[in-house]
Order: structure tokens, then C-alpha cells, then sequence
């Protein structure tokens, strides 16, 4: 080999690192131009369906009195936006109604995590509290509303308890099946490396559960605040819930879905934050074969 060689096999590299450079800008040009498809279809179907719903009801298809309109729903927001709700300010109630389900959410979660991997890894606390545990998840949470309120009143504690109930189950059985799924080969070798049970739990069992915890926790806050609607619904002085009840009892179906659409609203934010959170706890997980989202 003369002197010459090693110089033309790095010039050789220099295509290679710019052909990889091209193809990364490809591939995020590519990226960027789904994302924008996606989200012009997606505008494009709730054109459609407003439109549609808007002319129907013009075209006298669609009875206003029963469903609303999306001129009226919009009119609804704006009059509860600038003059407030038959309540108060209307952020004043979303606020209540928020912090009732995230307590909720964040309680509820706490202990499902914790009990879920104590029953999981302790089998005898498993099989002594495993069959109260099903009977009470075969309550109707919903039932449970006015017991809380009887018990605990108008005010804040009888929210977050039924929004408590309605995460603690949908985590409390995610962690205790992601638990149960981890390898047991894992395990030994933890244990043969003498990991203490604090070192295995913290550092084998919830990095490898920590998928069925997240995935969870996608679903609980949707179900914290169902539960805080539903108890503002049977009884509360301020939030969203008392918001339906009021349209619902005034013959008022645009305040109705103006409020359904401030609830959804809400989840897709505390959604778009726990997907986040997701993509920060779970750096270390492969990249899945399909970047599609829902």
C-alpha cells in the first residue's frame, strides 16, 4: 500500500457520510410532510362533520331543540367566555374540575402502582387481598358517587374520591400484570449478582413494568375525570359537571355540548403532557415498528 491509499479511502467516506446526511433530511422532509397531511385530514373531517351537522339542522333535518347547533355551541362559549357561567367565570370552573381529577389522578395512580407491585411480588398478600380486590372492581364505581357525597359532602373530597376509585383499578391491574410479565431469568441473574429485593424491585421489576404503568396512566386521567364529572353531576357547588347538569335541566343542548367539548378539550392537553412524560421515561425502549399514533 503507498502513502497515497489511506487518503482516497477516506474520500470514499466523505460520499457515504453525505449520502447519510441526504437520506436523515429525506427522511424528516418526509416526516414533516405526513404530519402535515395528517393534520389537514384531520381538520378536513371536523369541517365535515360541523358543516354537515350545521346544515342539516338549517335544513330543519335536525331538530336544534334537541341537538344543538355548531353556530350555537360556539355562541355558548363566547357568551360563557365573556360574561361567565350561571356559576361563576367559566375558567373558575374548568379549574375546579381539573384539580378535583388531577388529585384524583395522581392519588389514585400512587397507590395503584404501590399495591399492584406489593401484591405482585408478595404472593400471600395476593391471594388474601386478590378476591377483595376483584369484588370491589365489580362495583359500579358510578354507585359510589352519592355514597361520597353523603360521606364527605359538596366539596372537594368527594370529587377526588370516586375520580381516586376510577384510576386506582385500571392501574392497579396494569402494574400487577406488568410485574407478573417480567423475565424470571432477569431475575435470577439479579439475584445471583446479589441484588438485595429493593435493588431487584427498583431496578429490574419497574424499569420493566414501567410500560404497563405508562400505558395506564393514558387511559386513568380520562377516567379521573369522568369521575369528578359524574360527582359534580350528582351534586357540587362549582365545576364542570354542575355546568351539564345546569344545561341539562334549562333544555340547553348547545351549553351541553359546549361543555363536552371544554371535557375533551381538557383530556387531550393532560393527554398530550402524559405522552411527553411517556417519551421522557421510556428512552431507553426500542423504537416501535410504527410511528403511528392515535
Amino acid at each position: 500500500m503507498n502513502v497515497s491509499e489511506p487518503l482516497a479511502l477516506e474520500q470514499e467516506n466523505v460520499p457515504a457520510d453525505d449520502s447519510l446526511e441526504e437520506a436523515m433530511a429525506l427522511k424528516r422532509n418526509a416526516q414533516r410532510r405526513h404530519r402535515v397531511v395528517v393534520n389537514v385530514l384531520r381538520l378536513l373531517v371536523v369541517v365535515v362533520l360541523l358543516g354537515g351537522w350545521e346544515l342539516l339542522v338549517r335544513a330543519e333535518v335536525i331538530d336544534s331543540f334537541f341537538w344543538g347547533q355548531p353556530s350555537g355551541i360556539v355562541a355558548q362559549l363566547w357568551k360563557w367566555l365573556s360574561t361567565g357561567t350561571a356559576q361563576g367565570p367559566l375558567l373558575e370552573q374548568i379549574g375546579v374540575t381539573l384539580l378535583e381529577a388531577l388529585l384524583g389522578f395522581i392519588v389514585g395512580a400512587a397507590f395503584g402502582v404501590v399495591i399492584g407491585i406489593a401484591l405482585a411480588r408478595i404472593n400471600v398478600l395476593a391471594e388474601v387481598f386478590g378476591p377483595f380486590i376483584n369484588i370491589a372492581n365489580s362495583i359500579p364505581r358510578v354507585v359510589l358517587g352519592p355514597l361520597f357525597i353523603v360521606a364527605m359532602g359538596l366539596g372537594l373530597e368527594s370529587k377526588v374520591a370516586l375520580a381516586l376509585v376510577m384510576v386506582f383499578f385500571a392501574v392497579f391491574y396494569n402494574v400487577f400484570q406488568g410485574v407478573r410479565e417480567v423475565d424470571r431469568n432477569i431475575l435470577a441473574n439479579a439475584r445471583i449478582l446479589g441484588a438485595t429485593p429493593w435493588q431487584v424491585s427498583r431496578h429490574v421489576i419497574l424499569p420493566s413494568a414501567l410500560t404497563w404503568i405508562v400505558a395506564s396512566l393514558h387511559i386513568s386521567f380520562g377516567l379521573a375525570l369522568v369521575g369528578a364529572v359524574v360527582s359534580e353531576f350528582l351534586g357540587a357547588t362549582k365545576g364542570i359537571g354542575l355546568m351539564i347538569a345546569t344545561a341539562m335541566g334549562t333544555f340547553n343542548p348547545n351549553g351541553l355540548f359546549a361543555a363536552i367539548f371544554i371535557l375533551g378539550a381538557v383530556t387531550l392537553a393532560v393527554e398530550g403532557l402524559v405522552t411527553r412524560l411517556e417519551g421522557l421515561l421510556l428512552k431507553w425502549r426500542p423504537v416501535p415498528i410504527s410511528d403511528v399514533s392515535i
